[in-house]
């Protein structure tokens, strides 16, 4: 990354209908990022809403295209040349169907999967920008994908979706300078705590069982 200002986009679809889409979880992880920063979003004339700040040592413009899905790359290659940013200095959030739910990825490039909001930028900025991918699951069934990214996160999701969105918003100064320790930072923070070693739950059911016992007590000491 080389330019003075980068651009953070999130993909959705605007409208309260969507808001709770799993395919709107980009708008969500950029309102995150937002609220953490203290950033107001505005409308603009990159046929989207913007928010523009300081993450770590450079200018960042936050961008939440209001094109819909299918047309994202209107609004993307608007605002990148309209500021002068670098197609490597461009960061996509995006949903992902084939990361499990509460997973994150990082890449450079590559093919837009079948996405029509990447396909849309691809074909009107290139391909060569960051993707942060947002795993959101499979149904399992091809028939069910358009349902699933369609439909609202539930209750359980809640569990996995606010700490991973916690999670980038806390590190997304990192992003900008080194985008797989950001990767690596944020499932550090969603990972599980370690579990005990067996040895140790071994001693500790035996202690429960022994609560007279302690595994550090000394025997007394021979006289000569």
């Amino acid at each position: 990354m080389s330019g003075e200002r980068f651009l953070l986009v999130g993909l959705g679809n605007p409208g309260r209908e969507y808001a709770g889409h799993r395919h709107n979880v980009g708008y969500m992880a950029l309102d995150a990022i937002a609220r953490r920063e203290r950033l107001v979003w505005r409308q603009s004339r990159f046929h989207g809403e913007t928010a523009a700040g300081r993450l770590g040592e450079r200018d960042a413009l936050l961008l939440k295209p209001t094109t819909y899905m299918n047309e994202s790359g209107r609004s993307v290659a608007a605002a990148a040349r309209f500021y002068k940013v670098l197609v490597e200095d461009v960061f996509v959030f995006h949903d992902e169907l084939d990361l499990p739910a509460g997973k994150i990825r990082v890449k450079q490039g590559g093919g837009a999967a079948g996405h029509n909001g990447l396909r849309s930028i691809d074909a009107l900025f290139g391909n060569a920008y960051w993707r942060v991918r947002l795993g959101i699951g499979h149904p399992g069934d091809r028939r069910r994908v358009l349902g699933h990214v369609l439909d609202d996160f539930d209750e359980a999701d809640r569990r996995w979706l606010d700490p991973l969105l916690s999670a980038v918003a806390e590190h997304a100064g990192l992003l900008v300078q080194d985008p797989p320790a950001f990767a690596s930072r944020v499932a550090l923070a969603l990972a599980p705590p370690r579990q005990r070693p067996q040895q140790n739950a071994r001693a500790a059911d035996a202690e429960e069982r022994n609560p007279n016992h302690s595994s550090d007590r000394r025997e007394p000491e021979r006289e000569n």
